[in-house]
This record gives C-alpha cells, sequence and structure tokens, in this order.
C-alpha cells in the first residue's frame, strides 16, 4: 500500500490521508460496479486494500451526490452517478473534484505492475 501512496504523494500535491482516501474511493467504487471475482482479481495486487477502502469518507453527501442522485433518477445512472459520486468524495477529503482524472492513471499504472494488463483493464473499465 505504502508504494502506491507515495506515488500518489509525490506526483500529486496530496498528503498522505488523501492520497489514501482518494485511492479509497475509487476501489470503493470498483468494489460496487466489478462482480465478486472481479475485483478479488484487483484487491489481491494492491496491498493493504481494506485498509485505503476504510481511509475513504462516507458517501453522498453534497452537491455532486445530488447530481449523482439525479442522474441514477434520470437513466443516466452508472458511470455518471458514479463519477458524480467519487467528485462528491474527494470533496470531503479537501481536494478538487478534477482530481479524481489526475488519481486514476497513477493507480492504473499501479495495479498494472503488480497485476498485469488484465487486472488492469479490469479496474480501466470502471473508471473510463
Amino acid at each position: 500500500m505504502m508504494e502506491l501512496i507515495q506515488q500518489l504523494t509525490s506526483n500529486l500535491d496530496v498528503d498522505e490521508n488523501q492520497a489514501k482516501g482518494g485511492a479509497g474511493l475509487i476501489f470503493q467504487l470498483a468494489q460496487q460496479q466489478l462482480g465478486d471475482s472481479e475485483f478479488a482479481q484487483v484487491a489481491s495486487v494492491v496491498p493493504g486494500m481494506s485498509d485505503l477502502m476504510g481511509a475513504a469518507p462516507a458517501a453522498g453527501g453534497g452537491l455532486a451526490g445530488a447530481i449523482g442522485g439525479l442522474a441514477g433518477a434520470f437513466g443516466g445512472g452508472g458511470k455518471v452517478a458514479s463519477l458524480a459520486a467519487l467528485a462528491g468524495g474527494f470533496g470531503q477529503l479537501g481536494l478538487k473534484p478534477t482530481m479524481v482524472s489526475q488519481f486514476v492513471p497513477i493507480i492504473l499504472s499501479f495495479v498494472q505492475n503488480q497485476g498485469g494488463d488484465g487486472v488492469k483493464d479490469l479496474l480501466a473499465q470502471v473508471l473510463k
């Protein structure tokens, strides 16, 4: 886990808690969107996955949560609602919602280095 957090803190202007929380939010989204066996493949290559997910702020709340709810209500759910929820969580960490797009490539690269293209592709389908 520390290697991923180090990459996030050194490449982005975030502290350790923001890095853990942001990564945790992304992995929570993956857990919600992927089947159990697919998520298990991702989780198996990320040391400390449960700690990261535990560091994520509680979902919901805020304008982004409301936008996600509206998108879901009008049939635009899926990725639009999920990305809006991520943006809301990032806001709770004191990060701009645009930081989601900066976290994703670093996390995908880390997962690819740890588990190969197949595992990276599983995660990428949720995040792109």
